[in-house]
């Protein structure tokens, strides 16, 4: 039997789900994760391997929209890092009207699309390319820039990672966001979104830009500090997994300091759906249902709050 279709009939315990998510945010490294997965979680007829295989991420099942797709423009572009030291990489993309020649072009809004842990890896490229389908510019910057890029390797990314600068790359992201604020084809409304790390660094832009930023719709992502909250100037949509423990916990305090300063914002927390509920090329971690519904909104959310009547 290949392992293919183990992955097809054997459903993988939550616990080793669980343990997956664990890894990736660096609370254990690849060897305790393979040893306890192999000693936890192999059962008759399924390898340890084909766990592991079936836990690590498949870019070509989450594919959504072509990278040649025609209804889009994209590209690499550079932004320069605000401290003077080099640069930020990432992958811009708009609808393919925004490049036509024979009409004035219409402006749009944009957001900034962030990350998880990893690097700028197709999953994150492909949300992009998902925001341009629904007539947003989009721009998603790689953490990993300063250390050689995305290596094409998850588990790699995630090792880089750590040595990344984090005031640079905060400073870089901000001046993302006012690129795209700047840029030709704007309207000047940015939103951001964002995924684990990219979660909790679209609240923190979101303290950081003030009324530079229109909206955010962080996913399943750390809370700015309660003191921090009065900066924002933002609309917040926050987006999580009822089975992340830990973030639906820290949940009510970010809420009520939202409320407390008349900040306009939504929280929603995803009946039985782990941390990286949106992400399908994770697909064990992928739960369909709750991922549309948070996309549906999270369009609806930027589309209210970055839209500028008459643009």
């Amino acid at each position: 039997m290949s392992q293919t279709t183990e992955k097809a009939k054997v459903k993988i315990p939550a616990e080793a789900v669980e343990l997956y998510t664990q890894f990736i945010h660096g609370e254990i490294d690849r060897r305790e994760f393979m040893d306890t997965v192999g000693r936890r979680f192999a059962v008759a007829g399924l390898t340890s391997a084909a766990i592991v295989e079936a836990l690590m991420p498949n870019y070509a099942l989450g594919q959504q929209v072509r990278k040649d797709d025609e209804r889009i423009k994209a590209s690499y572009e550079t932004i320069p890092s605000p401290t003077g030291n080099g640069y930020i990489r990432g992958y811009f993309v708009r609808p393919f009207s925004q490049d036509s020649r024979t009409e004035t072009p219409v402006k749009l809004p944009t957001v900034l699309v962030i990350h998880e842990n990893r690097g700028l890896n197709p999953h994150t490229e492909d949300v992009a390319r998902r925001f341009a389908l629904e007539n947003f510019m989009a721009f998603a910057p790689d953490a990993l820039t300063t250390v050689g890029g995305y290596p094409n390797d998850d588990y790699k990314g995630g090792q880089l990672f750590g040595k990344i600068d984090r005031p640079k790359l905060t400073a870089d992201f901000v001046a993302c966001a006012q690129w795209l604020k700047a840029h030709a084809l704007s309207n000047g409304r940015v939103s951001v979104t964002g995924f684990c790390f990219g979660g909790g660094m679209s609240n923190t832009l979101a303290v950081l830009l003030g009324p530079d930023l229109a909206a955010a719709a962080p996913f399943y992502g750390g809370a700015p500090p309660a003191a921090e909250v009065p900066k924002i100037k933002a609309a917040i949509l926050v987006n999580h997994g009822a089975l992340d423990k830990p973030l639906v916990a820290a949940y009510p305090e970010y809420a009520a300091a939202l409320k407390q300063n008349n900040i306009p914002h939504e929280g929603h927390i995803y009946p039985g759906s782990v941390h990286g509920f949106f992400n399908d090329a994770t697909p064990e971690r992928y739960n369909k249902a709750a991922a549309e519904e948070a996309w549906s909104r999270t369009i609806g959310w930027f589309n209210k709050y970055s839209r500028v009547t008459g643009a």
